[in-house]
């Protein structure tokens, strides 16, 4: 490490390095700390891993946020009732259940040796606590109350929920590895107002957050929890025992992808979640390094407006955007490289059972910007300033707004352009006020095929408005009967008959606008092994480290 920090301390003496001088900084701490951090025997070297995430972590409570910065934060503190393997088969985590013969109770039964992190035992009262914060947020878990006529804690170990009629939903619900997972928290925490944020890190899970060390911008560090009785099963995508093999996990901010690349190839660090797309040829010919997609199904990439708030408020000003964009402008920006995106209309991913193109020929062509221009100028637009989100400092979701920007312009929209980091743009989307007091019009994000893959996980399309629905508030109660009927559907047929309906309805509305399908390898080195496969990965547990 002091041969590349000494190379590093050099080059900082230009003004034009302030990534290299960054890493110079985090590293002199990390180094005049690392004595006092390690919960190890004395005269036992730590096995430390260093890794750098795909964003900065700011927001720490993951039932506030979607980010999916602080889902990756959840999995390492938190624990869940049930989890997915790889096969979608809903799997015991927590705890197992048994479903009534009329299926309408289902009955949670906790395992032993569940702790929290400050020693307490995990309750059913906590957990029924949790999953009412959770479904307060959740749109699947909003749905499954919709349903339910009780959840209570009947024993110390024992939850029950009954519901109102059969629901076919109720365990992928709460087992379900998206971007707002059922973590569970003690009752104290998860009483909380789901609208605020939780005071502290306490959870069961495999890791324990070492507050004291946390610095947004700089590091997030997490501990093994000495307490944590894995479950014996293998592990598979969040399901099975998670098993931890290292005694600490340092997420590591370099905004910087360069300088995070120049650090993992000279094994100053282990991890890096998202290599830019334009490295991967030469990372991919480094034998000290593994270069492998962790989530074969990506991501689906996607722009969000307000509905709150003009211009988008009105439906023609609503299509004439979608119009104007282009998958393929946006993907090329992105990606660079075909290789790694697919373009793609179809609103639960391209490749599943519910795929269809209904609705999405214009977007996927790119041949809308006549047609956009026209309805811009029949809707009565008076100028209203677009004001769009760009954060730069997140590779998936930079170059986004940029390349909207001047294809909105082009089809007659003023833009401005708000430029902010990405944890600013996860704050500043919850506002619901107009743009001029500190809201927004229009953002850009990513979701994993897991959180698209029906519509009743899926975020974007919940229609609830400010009762519920996700940022931009969308109100549309034909989109409720739509989804409720799905969750009642008896077959693979109805679903996709009510799917393509749902699609229809998301292009004619514009609920949101699919701009097409990407994928991403991380990479890490050699001495790394053990680095599980899912849709909400990296997770840290069964990674091994060796010298």
């Amino acid at each position: 490490m002091t041969s590349v920090l000494t190379e590093l301390s050099l080059r900082t003496k230009s003004p034009s390095n302030r990534a290299s001088a960054h890493f110079h900084r985090v590293f002199s701490v990390l180094i005049a700390t690392a004595a006092l951090c390690f919960p190890v025997e004395a005269g036992t070297k730590p096995k430390v891993l260093s890794v750098v995430m795909h964003s900065d972590l700011r927001v720490i409570d993951p039932i506030y946020t979607t980010a999916y910065i602080t889902r990756d934060h959840g999995y390492m503190v938190y624990d869940t009732l049930l989890a997915t393997d790889s096969h979608l088969k809903i799997r015991p985590q927590m705890a197992d259940w048994k479903v009534s013969d009329d299926k309408l109770t289902y009955t949670f039964t906790l395992r032993d040796g569940l702790k929290w992190h400050d020693g307490q035992p995990v309750t059913a009262e906590d957990c029924v606590a949790s999953l009412k914060r959770w479904a307060a947020r959740d749109g699947m878990g909003q749905k499954l109350m919709d349903f339910t006529a009780s959840l209570e804690a009947t024993d110390a170990k024992t939850i029950t929920l009954k519901l109102k009629e059969p629901y076919a939903y109720v365990l992928e619900s709460i087992g379900k590895p998206s971007s707002l997972p059922a973590f569970m928290m003690p009752k104290r925490l998860a009483e909380t107002p789901p609208d605020k944020s939780i005071p502290e890190q306490i959870g069961s899970g495999p890791f324990k957050f070492v507050t004291a060390e946390f610095q947004p911008g700089i590091k997030s560090v997490y501990v093994k929890n000495p307490d944590y009785v894995p479950r014996s099963e293998p592990p598979d995508w969040t399901s099975g025992g998670k098993v931890v093999k290292v005694d600490r996990v340092e997420w590591i901010t370099m905004a910087d992808p360069q300088t995070a690349l120049n650090a993992l190839q000279a094994g100053d660090i282990d991890f890096v979640e998202r290599p830019p797309w334009d490295m991967l040829s030469i990372l991919e010919n480094d034998r000290r390094l593994v270069v492998h997609t962790l989530d074969a199904a990506g991501f689906q990439t996607f722009g969000r407006m307000n509905f709150l708030h003009p211009p988008f408020n009105n439906l023609k000003m609503r299509r004439a955007a979608l119009l104007a964009l282009r998958q393929k402008d946006v993907l090329d920006a992105l990606t660079g490289n075909p290789k790694y995106y697919r373009l793609c209309g179809a609103v639960f991913g391209c490749d599943t059972p519910l795929a269809t193109d209904v609705g999405s020929e214009v977007l996927v062509k790119g041949n809308g910007m006549a047609e956009a221009r026209k309805l811009l100028a029949e809707s009565g637009y008076d100028g209203t300033p677009v004001a769009i989100m760009a954060p730069g400092d997140v590779l998936a979701v930079k170059s986004q707004p940029i390349v909207a920007a001047q294809l909105l312009r082009a089809a007659g929209f003023k833009v401005d352009v708000l430029a902010m980091d990405w944890q600013t743009l996860v704050t500043r989307r919850t506002s619901q006020k107009p743009p001029k007091e500190g809201g927004w019009n229009m953002f850009f994000s990513n979701l994993t095929g897991q959180d698209i893959a029906n519509p009743i996980t899926h975020l974007q399309i919940n229609g609830k408005g400010t009762n519920g629905a996700w940022f931009g508030w969308p109100r549309d109660s034909n989109m409720e009967e739509l989804r409720d009927a799905f969750a009642r559907a008896k077959s693979l047929e109805e679903q996709k008959e009510i799917a393509t309906e749902i699609q229809a309805r998301v292009y004619d509305q514009v609920i949101y606008i699919p701009l097409g399908q990407w994928t991403i390898p991380s990479v890490w080195r050699r001495e790394i092994s053990g680095v599980l496969d899912g849709p909400a990965t990296p997770v840290f547990w069964n990674v091994e480290k060796t010298d």
